[in-house]
């Protein structure tokens, strides 16, 4: 009988093999669903979320986070009420009027940007502030602030409103405010009508210009 061949110390078999490679997959498997469990706070968690909004809302009003409720929630997300962003957060949330939040708004917007707590939603700050510079998107968020600011009793919005929402969405990012704050300044408008805030009141603005500098131009 031929003697058996030895295997040199670091030679293996085709079992040997096998079983090295089997126990290769089964410790990248347990490395995956390691890695995976550590990954997982960073998934959206809808039952997270809807008992984030509670944190804000009062038992009278469970699904409605209101104007206190709002308060609270900027000072812990460590924004201003009156901050821009707030604006482009509701446009996301398509909330129906300000100071206000419903549960259905909520869920939607945040579930859209995958945050179900302060951590993860101040993390989207600056790409919420960034939806600004994409000219297709301001468009979007400057009409929708009409509806979203008015008073829902009325068909027009006051001026004092009016102002208030154009200096926010225009008075660092447009050159030529100042002059438009002054042409509304002196304007006859007590109110404003959606076709005036888009764009009636703009082509008004510069004809309203042209004849201010044609005037400084004579004198």
């Amino acid at each position: 009988m031929p003697r058996s061949k030895r295997r040199a110390p670091n030679e293996m078999s085709s079992t040997d093999e096998d079983r090295y490679s089997s126990k290769r997959i089964r410790n990248s498997n347990s490395s995956s669903r390691r890695f995976q469990r550590l990954d997982e706070p960073n998934t959206f968690s809808q039952k997270k979320c809807l008992a984030w909004f509670r944190e804000y809302t009062s038992p009278d009003e469970p699904d409605v986070l209101g104007p206190e409720g709002m308060e609270k929630f900027c000072e812990d997300i460590g924004v201003e009420p009156e901050n821009i962003v707030m604006l482009v957060l509701a446009y996301r949330m398509q909330a129906r009027q300000m100071g206000f939040f419903t549960q259905e708004e909520w869920l939607k917007g945040l579930s859209e940007l995958q945050c179900d707590s302060i951590q993860k939603l101040q993390g989207r700050l600056e790409q919420l502030r960034c939806m600004l510079n994409d000219q297709h998107t301001f468009k979007a968020i400057y009409r929708y602030a009409y509806d979203f600011a008015r008073d829902k009793d009325q068909r027009s919005m006051d001026m004092e409103t009016a102002k208030a929402m154009l200096q926010l969405l225009l008075g660092k990012h447009w050159a030529l405010y100042t002059q438009f704050s002054q042409f509304l300044d002196q304007s006859k408008y007590k109110v404003i009508n959606k076709d005036q805030w888009w764009p009636v009141m703009l082509d008004e603005f510069v004809e309203w210009l042209k004849a201010a500098r044609t005037k400084t131009d004579i004198s």
